[in-house]
């Protein structure tokens, strides 16, 4: 199983909304980086859900429910989608500035590539980021 990051924007979609529905599909993603991370993820594997805009913060975990399957908003067929289920907040959300001052996760794309909404997380980051986040 691998390990991702899913972006949103509070406004838009936001941890809220995702626990209130508790399963929901991750559409719209028109970044070809990102959507070929969309294409990688595999029934099972978990995702940090990710606050963008104002807050930048990990707030919560996700599992992917169905693997990619052809994105219903996208008229052109050219791009994908998954569906996310519900797994659990984060006790304490995470910050980018908090990701930023950890030489351990440096290399990550969240830092590196800040546009990018849908990214792979590897093993340690994944754990040393769910220390961060009160998750044991």
């Amino acid at each position: 199983m691998t390990s991702w990051l899913l972006k949103s924007e509070p406004e838009t979609w936001s941890w809220a909304d995702q626990v209130a529905k508790g399963q929901a599909l991750w559409d719209g993603v028109r970044n070809h980086q990102a959507a070929a991370h969309l294409k990688a993820m595999t029934v099972g594997d978990s995702a940090f859900f990710y606050h963008s805009g104002a807050e930048r913060r990990i707030v919560g975990l996700v599992t992917v429910r169905r693997a990619a399957f052809p994105d219903p908003t996208d008229p052109s067929g050219r791009f994908v989608a998954i569906e996310v289920d519900t797994m659990a907040p984060l006790p304490r959300p995470v910050t980018l500035a908090a990701i930023k001052a950890d030489p351990a996760l440096a290399h990550l794309a969240l830092v590196r590539q800040s546009r990018l909404s849908v990214m792979p997380i590897d093993e340690p980051a994944w754990r040393r980021l769910c220390a961060m986040g009160g998750l044991t």
